[in-house]
């Protein structure tokens, strides 16, 4: 990780509706290295979504920018990779159909028929869903429709991997069987992740960095805690590190005393 690959500058938001304006978000800056694994937390309301909306080219920010590669963000693209918590497949179509539509779409002049077809078994093979090739999402789990919705991103060699809240909707055990899964593609591929979540236990146990908002309306990055666990994590272990405890002390911290001040407000 040595220089910045997604740069968020100075990234303000508000909508207006009739009469009204609400700011957002108030000029957010941060600088992702290529690689790094990114948690954004912070209270509901606070604006996550909307800035990760920004930076997939979904929603325009109302002033400053997002850098890529050094290339400017202004509309969505394949080197953006988005799963949310929605998994967002195409019922009429089987797994393998899912991802090898955002296959086609990518890389239907660089890569031949017989390549695509590899590549969209490829990365079927690393969200460990090989075997369900020919079912459809109404078919198949919550967790498992997830797993083919990262599958789906990842197909399009991404930059940078958009994650909203993707194990929001799952069971407990679910959830931490994707985490572990996550965990293992990031550091199969080295990819670039940025991940919204309300979970300050997935956000230590996932991240190098967490990126805590400031409460909404006008949120603002309020602190950016450095994760420093080792890699590859093992939850069990985690659980008796004193980084670990200290960070996830800190990330509840920074939450509570935020939320009490908006509620002494």
């Amino acid at each position: 990780m040595s220089t910045k690959y997604l740069s968020i500058e100075y990234v303000s938001k508000s909508f207006t509706r009739g009469d009204t304006t609400t700011q957002v978000l108030s000029d957010i800056s941060l600088a992702v290295h290529k690689g790094e694994y990114i948690s954004i937390i912070g209270h509901s309301g606070c604006g996550k979504s909307t800035l990760l909306n920004i930076i997939a080219g979904l929603t325009p920010a109302t002033s400053g920018g997002v850098l890529l590669d050094n290339r400017e963000v202004r509309e969505p693209g394949p080197d953006r990779g988005v799963v949310f918590q929605n998994h967002s497949l195409l019922p009429w179509l089987t797994v393998y159909q899912n991802v090898r539509l955002a296959v086609d779409k990518v890389f239907a002049r660089t890569k031949s028929r017989a390549e695509r077809h590899e590549w969209t078994l490829h990365n079927l093979k690393l969200v460990h869903m090989e075997h369900a090739l020919e079912r459809r999402p109404g078919e198949i789990s919550g967790g498992m429709k997830q797993r083919v919705g990262i599958a789906r991103a990842l197909a399009m060699s991404p930059k940078v991997l958009l994650l909203d809240e993707p194990f929001g909707a799952l069971d407990a055990l679910t959830r931490a069987h994707l985490q572990d899964q996550v965990m293992e593609i990031h550091a199969t591929l080295g990819n670039t992740i940025l991940m919204i979540t309300h979970d300050v236990e997935e956000a230590v146990l996932l991240s190098d960095r967490i990126v805590m908002m400031t409460n909404g309306p006008s949120a603002r990055i309020g602190s950016i805690l450095d994760v420093g666990l080792p890699r590859p994590r093992n939850r069990l272990e985690l659980l008796a590190d004193p980084t670990y405890t200290q960070c996830r002390a800190a990330a509840l911290d920074f939450l509570h005393r935020k939320h009490q001040y908006v509620e002494a407000a």
